[in-house]
């Protein structure tokens, strides 16, 4: 075989920052996607032994120098030419042992042989007889949205809640934990997660530490692993409550959408007077007192043209944070100027990952950048709606979706809600990606998983067809996971 003469003399080059492994367990506001572990450890291979590139393997350019990998198993894996060379070296299967000779003594035996050994540990050679089967989930957290309250002190224009005076009471929430690791220990959960949400639960944050501590009994009893978070709209934070917070091991994520009129363009309280300064000196109390909240971020037609601004003060406050895109209800459907207009929401992502690229953080991105898109783990549903999720509202009742709590399954009574929630053929369906039209031949099909499915019903009348949003996303993954391999780059360096 004749030396590609793209080939340097340089050794081959795997890089993969081992942060990206964790980069899932970000907070959302949403029902995040389940979680599979992403490499395998390396293990003995005879060197005759077929072995063939994973036919969902490519490359997105870094840099001149560099290429980021993108497979149906992994993502933020970058490599130089050398390394792309041995990849497509296996287009055709081969044993291992064929490697021309030219390249072992230019490169060392030991950097070809550590090359491979990556590659087989992430599953991008994979052996020659294998098949090479759809993605199988292995979710380990079982997620339960609480519902403290409905009621708010803001009155956000994208907001699908009526902000009723109702409260989650004592024995409901109880009953809600109870059922939730009932659930957890019957389906073999290792990690049972709480998002106290509302409403605004900081209206009632003794509750809410009442019920963790609770589910922290729960947890000790059953034996498994808990994580908590509160998801707040950041206005009614204070120092005794950040200290109360760290003190119960909970995380705290807060709702900013922009700087100044960005942000409050679409988060206002009751009485029209927007919410951002009130937001902005909680953020920044929390991290004099060492809280790092996580930031989720509301794209919409209006706040698009200002994330930039906003991106850049995040960074320079190292805060963690995830870009989520406007969802239309039935109470914000009136307004059109939070609608995603394909062009506009594209020139605003783009300025916001020119303003990312400018300052690298140190954690990984893949995982908040586009929507609902985790490219830090394969998947095949967008989020856990109706696998991994319960969600229970202040009258006790289950259903599978925050946004849909109207639709309801069960109650705080059922001896397994979750069994009953998977079983449910009526309310949202959140189908594999694999099943969906436009999703199966896709090459981010194990990424983007088709989107919402809420959001697609909406627009379609169909679940088992991707998002609407399809080509804002194309768009904008190729640049989210050359910004990782940017940062990849940064931290390897």
């Amino acid at each position: 075989m004749n030396k590609p003469t793209n080939v340097l003399s340089e050794p081959p080059i795997f890089l993969h920052d081992v942060v990206i492994a964790k980069s899932g367990e970000g907070q959302c506001d949403c029902a995040c996607v389940a979680t599979v572990p992403l490499t395998q450890t390396p293990t003995a291979v005879p060197p005759h032994t077929p072995y063939t590139l994973t036919q969902s393997f490519a490359t997105i350019p870094v840099n001149e120098q560099y290429q980021a990998i993108v497979s149906s198993r992994i993502t933020g894996v970058v490599i130089n030419d050398s390394a792309l060379a041995l990849a497509r070296h296996f287009t055709q299967a081969r044993p291992l042992a064929d490697i021309p000779a030219d390249w072992r003594r230019d490169w060392g035996q030991t950097a070809v042989q550590n090359t491979l050994d990556q590659f087989i540990a992430h599953n991008l050679l994979v052996p020659a007889t294998a098949p090479q089967e759809p993605l199988e989930e292995a979710a380990t957290t079982l997620s339960a949205w609480l519902h403290i309250t409905d009621r708010c002190n803001l009155r956000c224009d994208y907001c699908y809640l009526p902000h009723k005076r109702e409260d989650l009471s004592w024995e409901n929430g109880r009953a809600a934990l109870e059922g939730t690791f009932r659930s957890a220990v019957t389906h073999g959960y290792q990690t049972v997660k709480i998002k106290y949400a509302g409403g605004e639960p900081l209206l009632r944050f003794p509750f809410v530490a009442e019920l963790h501590h609770y589910a922290q009994t729960l947890a000790q009893q059953h034996g498994l692993a808990l994580d908590g978070v509160i998801l707040s709209n950041g206005t009614r934070l204070t120092a005794d409550i950040i200290t109360a917070i760290q003190a119960l091991g909970l995380r705290l994520m807060i709702s900013l959408d922009g700087l100044d009129e960005a942000h409050d363009s679409q988060r206002v309280y009751a009485n029209g007077r927007g919410s951002f300064a009130e937001v902005a000196r909680s953020i920044d109390l929390a991290l004099n007192l060492g809280l790092i909240p996580d930031i989720s971020i509301t794209v919409s037609g209006r706040s698009a043209a200002g994330l930039a601004d906003l991106l850049t003060w995040i960074l320079q406050r190292s805060l963690p944070f995830s870009l989520n895109f406007y969802r239309e209800n039935d109470l914000s459907a009136s307004r059109a100027s939070l609608r995603l207009e394909e062009e506009q929401i594209i020139a605003g992502m783009e300025a916001a990952f020119a303003a990312i690229e400018a300052d690298l953080p140190q954690r990984s991105l893949l995982a908040s950048l586009v929507d609902r898109a985790n490219l830090s783990t394969p998947h095949q549903r967008t989020c856990g709606v109706g696998h991994s999720y319960l969600v229970f509202d202040h009258q006790g009742r289950v259903s599978k979706c925050q946004m849909h709590q109207e639709q309801t399954v069960a109650t705080v009574q059922a001896e397994d809600p979750l069994a009953l929630i998977r079983a449910d053929q009526i309310g949202i369906q959140n189908l594999p990606a694999a099943e969906k039209e436009g999703c199966r031949d896709c090459q981010w099909q194990t990424w983007c998983a088709g989107g919402c499915p809420l959001a697609t019903y909406r627009a379609t009348g169909r679940y088992d067809i991707q998002s609407p949003n399809c080509t804002i996303y194309k768009t904008l993954y190729p640049q989210a996971v050359r910004l990782e391999g940017l940062r990849v780059l940064q931290q390897c360096s």
